[in-house]
C-alpha cells in the first residue's frame, strides 16, 4: 500500500534537493534515516522530517510495519521562485531568483500485507475511551468544573501573597545599599578642589 508526503516550498533549489533525494530512491526506510543522519547536505533535515512524517502517515493511517517500508519514489519540484535583487557596480541593480522545491516522498511495503499485530486490539481501547468519556454525567462535569476553579483561586491567592513579601524585602534592601555608599563616595570623589 502507497503512502505518500509532501514538502512544499523549501528554500532549497530543486538542483540541490535532487542530490539527496536521488540516493535516497529504493532504499529502506530505516537505511535511508540513517544515511540522512550523517550527510552534510542542508536538505538532509527537511527531508529527514518529511521521511518519519510519511512513516507516521503509514503507522498510524494503514498501520503498517515501519521496518517494511521502503522509498518506493521521491520526486522534486521547481517551487515557486522568490524574486531579488542583488546591487552590482556604478550603481545598478541585477535581478536574481531564490528558488524553491516540493518534495514528494512514496512509501511502499516490501513484503504486502504485514500489519501491526496490536492494531485492533489498540482501536478497540480507543473505543472504548471514548465511549466512556461520553457517558460521564452532569454531576461529574459541575464537580469538576469547581474543583478546578478552586485550584485556580488557590494559586492566585498564593501568588499575590509572595508578590507582596518580596515586594517589601526589596524595598528594605534597596535602601540599606543607599546608605551605605554614601559616605565613601564623598570621601573618594569631591566636585570641588580644597
Amino acid at each position: 500500500m502507497e503512502v505518500k508526503a509532501s514538502l512544499n516550498n523549501l528554500r532549497v533549489s530543486p538542483r540541490k534537493a535532487r542530490l539527496v533525494a536521488g540516493l535516497l530512491k529504493g532504499m529502506n526506510f530505516k537505511d535511508a534515516e540513517s544515511q540522512l543522519r550523517f550527510m552534510v547536505k542542508k536538505t538532509s533535515g527537511p527531508v529527514s522530517k518529511l521521511l518519519s512524517s510519511a512513516a507516521a502517515n503509514a503507522v498510524n493511517n494503514f498501520n503498517l510495519v515501519r521496518d517494511n517500508l521502503y522509498i518506493k519514489s521521491i520526486r522534486v519540484d521547481e517551487g515557486r521562485k522568490l524574486k531579488r535583487f542583488k546591487p552590482k557596480g556604478f550603481g545598478r541593480v541585477m535581478p536574481i531568483q531564490k528558488k524553491t522545491s516540493h518534495i514528494i516522498v512514496v512509501l511502499d511495503e516490501r513484503t504486502p500485507g504485514l500489519r501491526e499485530q496490536g492494531a485492533t486490539r489498540t482501536k478497540e481501547i480507543k473505543d472504548t475511551v471514548k465511549r466512556s468519556v461520553g457517558m460521564s454525567t452532569e454531576k461529574d462535569v459541575a464537580q469538576n468544573e469547581k474543583e478546578v476553579s478552586e485550584i485556580k483561586e488557590e494559586k492566585t491567592t498564593k501568588k499575590t501573597e509572595t508578590k507582596e513579601k518580596d515586594y517589601g524585602k526589596d524595598i528594605s534592601r534597596e535602601l540599606g545599599k543607599k546608605n551605605m555608599f554614601k559616605g565613601i563616595k564623598n570621601k573618594l570623589f569631591r566636585r570641588k578642589s580644597i
